[in-house]
């Protein structure tokens, strides 16, 4: 890890996308990107690895499908047999189709549940948490790329002004 950290603050995400690109085939490294919001294929102009959040996703789906199987069965076979409408209460099969909407339900429940908590503790959200955000600009309408420097700092800086930066800081690290 370098001790300095260069600022470049750019006014229009095209700029931004193509700044990132320059930069990553100067074979410099880009330890963050703030976005006031998403910009669609900058995680790949990043180079940052896919996601697995979607196979994260469907096996916490399983996990509550699981679980309402179990759930299901012991409340309305095992545990409290009823004689509900004439439905036979004594095989989980023959029930099945009463039991599909709270399978269902109980399936996006924890995978919508699941996600939002897997979401903050990977992205290191806690409450009460003092944002990282080095400049509260980038909230509203600009963005800025965090370029780590190692003694190249005028370089870094240079290069960043030919990309179409509006500001440039040098910011030490702690």
């Amino acid at each position: 890890m370098s001790s300095k950290v260069i600022h470049a603050i750019y006014d229009d995400d095209d700029v931004l996308m193509n700044a990132v690109k320059e930069v990553r085939a100067a074979h410099h490294h880009i330890e963050e990107v703030y976005t006031p919001f998403p910009v669609h294929g900058l995680d790949k102009a990043m180079g940052l690895e896919p996601t697995r959040m979607g196979i994260t996703a469907f096996m916490f789906g399983l996990t509550g499908l699981g679980f309402a199987v179990w759930f299901l069965n012991y409340i309305m076979i095992d545990n409290w047999p009823q004689n509900i409408g004439g439905k036979p209460s004594f095989t989980f099969y023959h029930n099945m189709p009463a039991f599909v909407p709270i399978l269902f339900e109980m399936t996006v429940f924890f995978a919508a549940h699941l996600m939002v908590i897997t979401f903050y503790l990977r992205s290191k959200i806690w409450p009460f948490r003092k944002a990282e955000n080095p400049d509260p600009r980038t909230t509203d309408d600009k963005f800025l790329m965090e370029v780590a420097v190692d003694g190249n700092e005028d370089e870094v800086a240079s290069l960043l002004k030919r990309t179409g930066a509006i500001e440039i800081n040098v910011k030490e690290t702690h």
